[in-house]
């Protein structure tokens, strides 16, 4: 790549201790702390395996894999909010993960928090005025906006962020499922979005498991599995070989279902 990088993940390896649990309180009976039932133990999960990929300014990488290849998890460890257990992460700047970084807060209004959410984006008071009709109309939550935010849909609450989140063009941008929310009038103005910040200078890394988006918005994909890269590089090479395995599983379980 003749762009210089933006992103350097080096054997980045995330894991997770989850409980193991013991007996199950009798039904009817309230059981205090210190007479509570002993767990038998943790268990370590391998959430990422060695992941290592460079990220390069101007590109748009789409991720794709199963629930549960890790996906979710590598972004959230890219963003700093996951501690690795190995490697490191080198990013030109903090990465904003969408909707996340955007701190959006129930009771205040949707105004409100396009202002909160604008100043933890790093913007100035005065970035956020001059940029604050422009996130309102790409929200399209109309006069929603001066109501508090426990009053919108789902949907509202997920175009708010993204259009706090995309105010302002960030170096490395990681977007989870966010364009599989709206109608496809907002989602067609995502992905553009997401083209416009990649045309920025920044990196976007793309979870989705549409991969139709994958195809019209990255230029660059990585296929994950049981957190691992399996595959990554070019878009169409990437997504026919994870269609083809994603077909074969499927013919594997009504195989297994006949006999």
């Amino acid at each position: 790549m003749s762009s210089p990088p933006t992103l350097v993940v080096d054997d980045l390896h995330v894991t997770y201790r989850v409980l193991v649990g013991g007996k199950r309180a009798p039904k009817g009976r309230r059981l205090f702390l210190k007479r509570a039932l002993p767990l038998r133990g943790t268990r370590r999960i391998q959430a990422v395996r060695g992941v290592s990929f460079v990220g390069y300014e101007g590109e748009a990488i789409g991720v794709v894999g199963r629930n549960g290849s890790g996906k979710s998890t590598l972004l959230r460890a890219i963003a700093g909010l996951v501690v690795p257990a190995k490697g490191a992460v080198y990013a030109d700047g903090q990465p904003a993960l969408l909707g996340v970084n955007a701190a959006l807060i129930n009771d205040l209004s949707g105004e409100r928090n396009v202002t909160l959410g604008g100043l933890a984006l790093g913007l100035s008071p005065k970035e956020v005025r001059e940029r604050y009709q422009d996130i309102v109309e790409f929200a399209d939550i109309g006069d929603f906006i001066n109501l508090p935010m426990r009053t919108y849909s789902s949907g509202m609450a997920a175009r708010l962020r993204f259009a706090i989140a995309t105010a302002t063009t960030r170096r490395v941008l990681l977007v989870d499922e966010a364009l599989a929310t709206g109608d496809a009038e907002f989602r067609d103005r995502s992905e553009e979005k997401i083209r416009q910040l990649r045309d920025e200078a920044g990196t976007v890394l793309l979870v989705s498991h549409n991969l139709a988006e994958i195809e019209r918005s990255c230029n660059r994909a990585m296929w994950l599995d049981q957190g691992q890269i399996r595959m990554a590089g070019d878009v169409g090479e990437v997504l026919d070989a994870y269609r083809q395995a994603t077909r074969a599983r499927r013919k594997g379980r009504l195989g297994q279902g006949r006999k």
